[in-house]
């Protein structure tokens, strides 16, 4: 059982340990009981944002537009913004999740710990360490947000546990295995509860892996139901598979960012990634579904009610796994519910979210893998590309994903989504076939990504129309590319962070930099805002990690995570 460190004894070095500790865990837990509060209910996670004390989704929001309408902190004072806390938070492989808040309680987790922190003070009310099974050899990270409901935070863990803690105390109250390490997969991506069930998914498409999400009973841990993205021969969808082939039982297709929810229309939306492998001759060149699409499923049951495919037959790892939006936007002079999608394969979709049914789409950065977007059939126009590939030839792709797994927002009163973009290609190359080890990477290609060179502008900070493509503004990033999450605000301001370490606020009209502070680590995570007494305070967590981001920054930046939390210096 995975216990909380301050349960855990030193047997033979102390016998009086454990003792203390318990007496040492009562006292913290009585000195915070009024913060504690009560367990959160469907309604409160569906009003998430209009109760500004709590931040109980992830994005603030199931609708995941990472927009508050708190304006306290806006263009003409953001200056003033200073540091109140910061805390260590005991790890060096990344901090890529944002916090959660209810009741005057931060949770935060990471690949190594889960915490309870005084909003406050940045006091520490319970840490409980992610114990992982024995051999596991990758870096341990987690995206999205810590996820809470019924008194209850759930995670998962790179092993393939979801696990549920208990809010009050940090202690384990299930753990449920749902995926072998050996077989390929691993989890990062932060669950959501949809209607009262947890839904959470799975990392692995790069490996012999068959991706999936799954239900659980958020009380008892008991699986409700698992949707595979790939179909087995006969189901719908397995005419885009080669028959009289086991393909589909390797095809990809994972669920590794996470989800977002219309309570009103009671639909999840889950994006999936890429087909496997990257190489379409073992798929026999077919769209392989459901990869690289939206998925439109009933949280009750798992049941598919309407998909896109972005990119059939995927043979660039261009998947579809970022988070969609949703908003009611008029298009045409109509009212319409939309989801917006800043696809990793270059192009911003805007997709009805009643249908499934394609409105809108237009390259947000360069892309060279296809000249456009069909809007007949909704498929991609490829380029030559596409032929020079499947003949042999290295080729060059642009993009090598346009944001790199981190939260895009959209600002209602501007009717923009604020993205941090990138400007990196990929070569690829289809290598010789070899034999297949389950577990083990299987993408049928070799690829590399360019030496980038000293002036470099590897990314953007972009303000883009979803329904047009037009960029309001778009700001170069140099030398370092930005995979932080954007945060909107009332306020007329945007805040995101770069690999270089800072936390900055922009001009949500112009796009300039209004401030900045420098933190101890990279910025890979999304900022939340949200009132306490009364006081609009920005939290942002710090820590290099995440592959990419590692791999751009791990030589000018150093590791440490950590959580800081600003709010206005009085006048």
């Amino acid at each position: 059982m995975r216990q909380t460190e301050a349960q855990i004894g030193n047997s033979g070095v102390d016998k009086w340990r454990p003792i203390m500790g318990k007496i040492w865990l009562c006292a913290m837990l009585l000195s915070f009981w009024p913060a504690l509060g009560l367990a959160q209910t469907t309604e409160e996670l569906v009003n998430d944002g209009k109760d500004t004390e709590n931040v109980t989704t992830q994005s603030m929001g199931y609708d995941r537009k990472s927009y508050s309408p708190l304006k306290q902190i806006n263009k003409s004072n953001v200056k003033r913004l200073v540091p109140i806390w910061s805390t260590s938070l005991m790890n060096d492989q990344g901090e890529l999740a944002a916090p959660t808040i209810y009741k005057g309680v931060m949770y935060v987790i990471n690949g190594q710990w889960s915490f309870a922190i005084d909003v406050g003070t940045g006091r520490m009310i319970w840490r409980t360490p992610v114990e992982l099974e024995s051999g596991v050899q990758r870096n341990a990270y987690n995206r999205g947000a810590a996820t809470i409901y019924n008194g209850k935070l759930f995670r998962v863990t790179i092993d393939n546990h979801v696990l549920a803690l208990d809010m009050e105390t940090g202690k384990v109250l299930w753990n449920q295995k749902f995926a072998d390490l050996r077989d390929g997969y691993y989890a990062t991506g932060g669950p959501i509860i949809a209607n009262g069930v947890l839904i959470s998914g799975v990392s692995g498409g790069e490996s012999t892996t068959r991706g999936f999400l799954d239900g659980w009973d958020p009380d008892t841990g008991k699986r409700l139901w698992r949707r595979y993205t790939i179909p087995a021969p006969g189901e719908p969808g397995s005419e885009t598979w080669p028959k009289d082939s086991d393909a589909w039982t390797r095809g990809g297709g994972p669920t590794w960012r996470s989800g977002s929810y219309d309570p009103q229309l009671d639909l999840v939306y889950w994006g999936t990634g890429n087909a496997e492998p990257y190489d379409p001759k073992p798929r026999g060149d077919l769209d392989s579904l459901f990869t690289s699409s939206v998925l439109a499923i009933r949280p009750k049951t798992g049941e598919l009610f309407c998909y896109f495919q972005y990119t059939p037959n995927d043979i660039y790892d261009v998947d579809a796994t970022d988070e969609h939006v949703l908003a009611d936007i008029p298009v045409d002079g109509q009212l319409r519910k939309v989801m917006i999608q800043a696809n990793k394969n270059g192009f911003l979709y805007v997709l009805d979210r009643t249908n499934c049914k394609l409105i809108a789409a237009h390259p947000y950065v360069k892309v060279n893998w296809a000249t456009g977007i069909d809007m007949a059939t909704g498929r991609p126009v490829l380029s030559d590309v596409h032929k020079r590939f499947l003949a042999g030839e290295e080729v060059e792709i642009w993009p090598s994903r346009g944001t790199n797994a981190v939260p895009i927002a959209f600002n209602p009163n501007t009717g923009l989504i604020y993205a941090s973009t990138w400007n990196v290609p990929r070569v690829q190359q289809i290598t010789p076939p070899k034999p297949l080890v389950i577990g083990g990477a299987s993408t049928g290609v070799r690829s590399r990504f360019p030496e980038p060179q000293p002036g470099d502008v590897l990314g953007h900070f972009a303000a883009i129309n979803p329904l047009t493509g037009e960029k309001k503004w778009e700001i170069p990033l140099t030398d370092l590319p930005s995979s932080a999450g954007m945060l909107a605000t009332g306020g007329g301001l945007v805040f995101t962070g770069k690999l270089s370490g800072e936390f900055i606020a922009l001009d949500e009209t112009t796009g300039k930099t209004l401030w900045q502070f420098k933190t101890g680590s990279s910025v890979n995570s999304t900022a939340i805002t949200y009132t306490h007494k009364g006081r609009q305070y920005v939290t942002i967590a710090s820590g290099l990690g995440g592959v990419l981001a590692t791999r751009y920054a791990a030589r000018k930046m150093p590791t440490g995570g950590s959580v800081w939390t600003f709010a206005l210096l009085a006048e």
